[in-house]
């Protein structure tokens, strides 16, 4: 007869087996009190029945029980079901079966009844940590052999999307996932520059336009800081894996998207090894299956698509205060004019005037109201406004396009005597093209309106960066952009301008 069932947590099912009802009665107020699904029964033949049809982890039975004894129910059971943890119960210690029967049985653990169940529900919550922890060692051993037999597909000599494709439908059998994608770097640059490709799968699987659509600047944020730390980020039921060949060097990464990755997380890095091998060894061996041309083209429209992107984000920057607008604009372009003043490459002005633009792309993350401000920042406030150098490096750092821009960005706030931020660099430890971005961005910031203050004069705007020289900034740069100053006085003092910069 069955006598009760309460479904409060379906993740571990609980049996009683006893054929006094007030025995079940009294267990299962305190199997429910701790939150346990339960199911009652006092007949042994049905019992072994209902566990022959459904699954259940954990067996708490009676020892003298009409009309078999609980050792001869546990007998029946284990010739069919030997993965059940059994607790057997007995009224009295010198009725319980010998220790070679218990162990014979394979039963887990028997205890005295009472009317104080401390001791079993001690042994109940023992049992169900063992049970989680043999599903651990289980989906560990299952997932193992599912990337074993996987490896040697992902290995076949076929064209790179094939095989992104085939990495990530596999990484999907692992985890309870449907959605994911991977943003690899072209470890062999056929195409001279830093490029990265995509596939994706699930609601990712789409066009490259698309797909930018669904990288909001967290994500993006937190992509770059997976593969600028080289860590597996968890974040917001993503899992960010990068991806390191046989170098340790990080060539992209995998983002998988769930309820609930956790328990994969050592697999899918495992699994994640394997397929930064494969993909190396794809590049290496098997581009003779991928025309160059259909590459490049590839790369150029996630090229064309993540600029797209950034602008967008850098533009919702700029709109958000009148006082800033235009201010990325004019920073990337005098930097390409004082860039001009040391003789840079065309390639050099080039990363001169994208690292201008994007220079602020991390205030994304800065809140309205401390951006907003007109009075003094707090500590706090100041502090937070001071990440928007790292919040835009992680961001550029999510495709290897943007490898040269990064460092740059990350440190135009920094001071040549060591007092800025984010890692108080000093001098030459602070990229060259940082130290043109900094006097640039200070010279545009100083003769701009802004909320706290009127723009100033230029020639006083002038007379602070010069006074900052050797402090606050590269003397040498601040002395290039003195000996441009009737070049840059005309472009201030024009009432409409348009911001064209030109690289020879």
């Amino acid at each position: 007869m069955r006598i009760s069932k309460s479904q409060v947590s379906s993740e571990y099912k609980i049996f009683i087996l006893d054929d006094e009802i007030g025995i079940i009665d009294s267990l299962s107020v305190m199997l429910k009190r701790s939150g346990y699904y339960y199911t009652g029964m006092t007949d042994p033949y049905q019992a072994i029945d209902k566990i022959r049809e459904e699954r259940f982890d954990l067996l708490i039975l009676d020892y003298l029980m009409h009309p078999i004894h609980g050792d001869r129910v546990v007998e029946k059971i284990r010739e069919f079901n030997n993965e059940i943890y059994i607790l057997l119960l007995t009224g009295h210690k010198d009725l319980a079966p010998p220790l070679e029967t218990i162990r014979a049985l394979d039963i887990q653990g028997y205890c005295e009844k009472g009317d104080n169940f401390d001791q079993l529900q001690l042994l109940v919550e023992s049992g169900i940590k063992s049970i989680s922890q043999m599903r651990t060692i289980k989906k560990f051993q299952d997932g193992l052999n599912k990337i074993l037999q996987a490896v040697p597909k992902i290995y076949q000599l076929q064209p790179i999307g094939n095989i992104l494709e085939d990495i990530l439908t596999e990484i999907l059998s692992l985890v309870s996932s449907k959605d994911a994608f991977i943003l690899v770097d072209d470890v062999t640059n056929v195409s001279g520059g830093n490029n990265s490709i995509f596939k994706g799968i699930g609601k990712y699987k789409a066009e490259i336009e698309d797909f930018m659509d669904m990288l909001d600047p967290l994500l993006m944020e937190q992509i770059g800081n997976a593969r600028i730390n080289r860590e597996v980020v968890n974040f917001e039921q993503q899992l960010i894996i990068p991806l390191m060949n046989e170098f340790m060097q990080d060539i992209g990464i995998i983002v998988v998207e769930g309820d609930k990755l956790d328990e994969g997380t050592k697999l899918l890095e495992i699994y994640a090894s394997q397929a930064a091998s494969s993909i190396s060894n794809a590049f290496l061996h098997s581009l003779v299956n991928t025309k160059n041309d259909e590459l490049n083209k590839t790369y150029d429209e996630l090229r064309e698509r993540y600029m797209d992107t950034i602008e967008a984000l850098r533009l919702v920057v700029d709109a958000k205060d009148i006082y800033t607008r235009g201010h990325s604009d004019r920073v990337a372009y005098f930097a390409v004019e004082l860039g001009k003043a040391f003789n840079l490459s065309i390639e050099e002005l080039e990363l001169l005037r994208i690292s201008g633009i994007f220079h602020d792309v991390g205030k994304i993350g800065t809140s309205d109201d401390i951006l907003f401000k007109t009075d003094k920042l707090s500590d706090k406030e100041y502090a937070e406004i001071k990440k928007h150098p790292v919040r835009g490096a992680k961001i550029l750092s999510a495709v290897s396009m943007f490898k040269e821009v990064v460092p740059i960005v990350k440190c135009h706030h920094e001071r040549v005597d060591g007092r800025g931020y984010p890692d108080r660099l000093k001098g030459d430890e602070i990229p060259f093209m940082a130290r043109v971005i900094a006097v640039v961005d200070a010279f545009d910031a100083m003769m701009s309106d802004r909320h706290y203050r009127s723009k100033l004069k230029f020639e006083d705007a002038i007379n602070q960066l010069t006074q900052g020289a050797g402090t606050q900034f590269d003397r040498q740069v601040v002395e290039a952009f003195v000996s441009k100053t009737d070049v840059f006085k005309k472009i201030v003092n024009k009432e409409s301008f348009n911001y064209e910069i030109k690289i020879p």
